[in-house]
């Protein structure tokens, strides 16, 4: 069962990943880690299948409850031209595969994992119930990471 108390982070589309940064930060009262470029992020949809597409985002330091702004190209689910606003929420699991497919089993819906559902999802996947938010489900393990690049390293 997903435990929602290990929810960490709401992810925001924005259409460019500076000019958000500059309009929320102060007015929201939160630093921003470094940002991060992937050039070749993987990404499974079921209309795309496996893409690697390009992907800026970074996270806000201060926590329990972290603000993640996602900067994605046109027509991917990272596109935030024309939807910009919340489109998660993220929490760590154990075992993302695992949770995941309990998730389908109560009718949820895959929108995107990093992998395909038959290699196991990778180290996150959205799913969506019939009549809710995004979920994120992170896998736990890649939290020392995510903690060391909030205190100001790299992640």
């Amino acid at each position: 069962m997903i435990d929602y108390q290990e929810i960490f982070h709401t992810g925001i589309r924005v259409p460019d990943l500076d000019t958000a940064m500059a309009q929320l930060g102060a007015p929201l009262g939160v630093t921003w880690a470094k940002p991060q470029h992937i050039a070749h992020q993987p990404i499974w949809t079921p209309d795309d299948g496996q893409q690697h597409v390009p992907l800026r985002f970074v996270y806000s330091t201060e926590g329990p409850q972290h603000i993640e702004l996602l900067e994605g190209p046109e027509g991917t689910v990272w596109d935030g031209r024309e939807h910009p606003g919340v489109h998660h929420v993220g929490l760590w699991v154990d075992d993302v595969a695992a949770e995941a497919h309990r998730c389908v089993a109560d009718g949820w819906a895959v929108t995107a994992a990093q992998c395909a559902p038959d290699e196991g999802y990778g180290s996150y996947v959205y799913v969506q119930p019939p009549a809710g938010p995004i979920v994120e489900l992170v896998w736990s393990a890649a939290r020392p990471r995510f903690d060391a690049w909030w205190a100001g390293g790299d992640l």
